[in-house]
């Protein structure tokens, strides 16, 4: 996990442009780069590192004596940098993963190396020699990059919105910084002014196809069909294989832990992999909620179950509500849901970098919108519709759980590791049929336990437990997180504020008090720039105002049983 920057054809002097790039600084608290490009002297990288693979070789930009021509700025983790050398015959000069992407770049142009990367990615390639500019990001956008491109060809790319927003530049304000959309590359001509111009933006993957990587994987071919204990098989297969390959790391690991299936079936095949693998250190395994919440208990029964060394992060009203600003600054967005969740992780990644020496942390995101875990799935009216909302969840992943789980984690310079995002795993269980992944006897997730539930992995009452969202789960039964927030909010926000809200913010206009005031911080902070939440997260095909889980009835009824 690292904060990548760069410029190209800047008009204003690059060491006043450069503290812009120090506004993502928390994303690599190890070291700090800044570099001009030979020839071009108003095109300019800034690297922020946090080392974790290759202590010795691993700043950036990246250059190698081979392609002296070829400049690379990367964030993300390679997990299959050795075979693709062994495929290919690549000779690496480092021991750094992504040295593949130049070599890739070589050997077939800019296609072939998106295409063949298995791992976690943003990247900028600049090739002097053939005048280009690429930019890359992997395909559900774990890794963040965000650009800005005005009418004049000044380029700005970087690992978060807020090291664009406050470039100079002569002819325009560099107002239209956006994200750059997961799975896709963008091919641009580099003039000899340094400016640029775009020539296409191709999306080289989709969720639902087998990546073209997956014919050099660890894992050989699988068996076919659909009958239910060959499924189940693949499924553990290709679930433990996602978990092996993201051990790949010279620092500590650590593993969030909310007691949900998910957290839960990470830290489980994971601590299991470390002991075969001969790791020398115990896993340490982080919780947190408030007094006695759910999460906090059933998170204590999985450790104990699996034998990590746990920890329990608790917090009170008054800590959660004093994090809001400083969350809504980090995650660059005003989403209610995301905001809500976000402050649990933010307060537990800010445990971890203070009191521990883990750094790589496994989290569960993406299995609920793979595997259908969110609780309006039961109301889906066909097992069809279900496994179209489960790819449009998938898709818009970067704009909310990828985008809480980088930035809380990334705020105190840690890197996340999301195994279930794993393109393989993904593409498999989206190619099973339908009515296979969809909820059954009132069991969201029915088909992922049922895989893993002769393997003793965890506690039967952990591996059936029902979804509970992470942030109400931080909470305690009787008065939810949201409930608390709410509560505080209410005082903060005047009615006649609320009444006016549609005018004051004409785009996603707040509906509710808590998301004026969410909104407001995120004003604060970005102002006029409310497009880069396209829309609220909400759930489906029920009649819903707020989207925490606790609001449905299904929830209600289950936990009333």
């Amino acid at each position: 996990m690292c904060g990548i920057w760069a410029l190209f054809g800047s008009d204003e002097c690059l060491s006043v442009q450069c503290l812009s790039a120090m506004k993502i600084a928390h994303r690599g608290p190890d070291a700090f780069r800044f570099e001009n490009v030979n020839g071009f002297t108003n095109c300019c990288f800034g690297f922020h590192r946090l080392a974790v693979v290759d202590q010795l070789y691993g700043m950036q930009p990246i250059r190698v004596k081979k392609f002296p021509y070829l400049w690379l700025c990367y964030n993300g983790e390679i997990y299959n940098f050795k075979q693709l050398q062994k495929q290919f015959g690549f000779e690496y000069q480092t021991l750094v993963d992504g040295e593949v992407i130049l070599h890739l770049y070589n050997r077939g142009g800019i296609e072939q190396t998106a295409s063949m990367l298995d791992g976690v990615f943003a990247f900028i390639l600049l090739d002097t020699a053939n005048r280009k500019v690429f930019l890359a990001r992997d395909t559900y956008g774990v890794r963040p990059l965000f650009k800005v491109l005005t009418d004049d060809g000044f380029l700005g790319v970087c690992s978060e919105a807020k090291g664009l927003i406050n470039l100079k530049h002569s002819t325009s304000l560099c107002s239209k910084v956006e994200p750059f959309l997961p799975g896709h590359y963008e091919v641009l001509d580099l003039k000899p002014s340094g400016k640029v111009t775009s020539v296409e933006l191709v999306k080289f993957h989709s969720c639902k196809d087998e990546p073209l990587h997956a014919a050099c994987d660890t894992v050989e071919t699988l068996p076919s069909g659909f009958d239910l204990e060959t499924v189940k098989s693949n499924i553990r297969i290709l679930f433990e294989n996602a978990v092996r390959k993201r051990l790949m790391a010279h620092r500590r690991i650590g593993c969030l832990l909310s007691g949900g299936l998910d957290s839960s079936l990470v830290a489980a095949v994971l601590l299991k992999l470390m002991k075969e693998i001969n790791i020398n250190y115990p896993l340490q395994t982080f919780a947190i909620g408030m007094e006695n919440s759910p999460d906090l208990l059933a998170a204590r029964k999985v450790a104990a179950h699996i034998g990590s060394e746990h920890h329990e992060v608790i917090f009170n009203c008054e800590e959660g509500i004093q994090a809001i600003e400083e969350v809504i600054f980090s995650l660059e967005t005003y989403d209610i849901t995301t905001i809500r969740a976000s402050i649990g992780m933010y307060l537990v990644s800010k445990y971890i970098r203070k009191k521990t020496d883990s750094v790589v942390i496994f989290s569960g995101e993406g299995s609920d919108e793979l595997t259908q875990g969110y609780i309006y799935f039961h109301k889906a009216p066909s097992p069809e519709e279900a496994a179209e909302e489960s790819e449009r969840l998938l898709k818009e992943l970067y704009l909310f759980d990828v985008l809480r789980a980088d930035r809380t984690t990334a705020a105190h310079g840690l890197e996340l590791r999301v195994p279930f995002l794993d393109h393989r795993f993904t593409s498999y269980y989206l190619s099973l049929p339908a009515e296979l992944r969809i909820p059954k006897n009132g069991i969201e997730k029915y088909l992922l336990r049922q895989a893993f539930e002769d393997s003793n992995l965890l506690p039967k009452e952990i591996l059936w437990r029902p979804k509970e969202a992470f942030s109400d789960g931080i909470a305690s039964v009787k008065k939810s997180w949201f409930s608390i927030l709410q509560d505080y909010i209410d005082q903060q926000v005047d009615d006649l504020l609320l009444e006016k809200a549609a005018e004051k913010y004409p785009f996603n206009p707040p509906k509710t008090k808590e998301s004026y005031y969410y909104r407001q911080i995120f004003e604060k902070h970005y102002s006029g720039r409310s497009n880069w939440l396209p829309h609220y997260w909400m759930p489906r095909w029920v009649k819903a105002t707020d989207p925490s889980a606790r609001t449905l009835k299904h929830y209600k009824s289950s936990a009333q049983e």
